[in-house]
């Protein structure tokens, strides 16, 4: 059965958080709350990660996962970033959106996308992240937890543990969160193109 964590939305007990990266560093799959909807995620480097999300939204190698980074340094080390993305990532981060970008040879292929070779990434609002995100000291590999068939993302901690309780091994609840997917914008053309539509604001991209 899956952990239960509740932690304060505002001020995260860092006990808590260092549990919950010390699972995320065994291999273990968490679902937790964003500035958008709960997410799916876990260590970076753990290949069997990756089987377990697909398996959960039934979706193959071709879907593209997320990085959550903790600000734009890291974005940098995992995607190729000229200096007009950059001015619309420093514009818009952090915040409800994803970014499809393109790779760099630090990134480990499984975690692109096997022909475009391209990544998503963001930059999360949201004090639980922030918290993961320094205890753990890289990025989050991440998918919104949107079940097969389902129009909207989870929002309820207690009815993903009873509907995930197998699946996953910890979830954490912090107050409300939100059901909206981020908004996804891919920048791999040179013009922003939108992907996806959620709760980020389409006004900064002229979109």
């Amino acid at each position: 059965m899956a952990q239960f964590f509740s932690l304060h939305p505002d001020q995260p007990q860092p006990r808590l958080i260092k549990q919950a990266a010390q699972i995320m560093r065994d291999g273990g799959l968490v679902a937790f709350p964003t500035d958008s909807a709960y997410a799916l995620g876990g260590h970076t480097g753990d290949t069997a990660l990756l089987t377990r999300i697909r398996r959960i939204r039934d979706v193959d190698d071709r879907h593209h996962f997320t990085l959550l980074c903790r600000d734009l340094s890291d974005i940098a080390n995992f995607a190729k970033v000229d200096n007009s993305q950059y001015r619309l990532l420093k514009a818009t981060t952090p915040g409800p959106y994803t970014f499809i970008l393109e790779g760099t040879k630090e990134l480990p292929r499984r975690l692109m996308h096997p022909k475009r070779k391209t990544i998503g990434l963001r930059i999360p609002d949201h004090p639980v992240v922030s918290a993961l995100l320094a205890e753990l000291g890289e990025p989050l590999l991440s998918s919104t937890l949107l079940l097969p068939d389902e129009e909207f993302p989870l929002t309820d901690p207690e009815e993903i543990r009873d509907r995930l309780e197998k699946e996953v091994d910890l979830v954490i609840e912090a107050g409300p969160c939100r059901g909206e997917a981020t908004t996804v914008i891919d920048l791999t053309s040179g013009t922003p193109v939108l992907v996806r539509e959620g709760r980020g604001s389409l006004t900064p991209f002229g979109l």
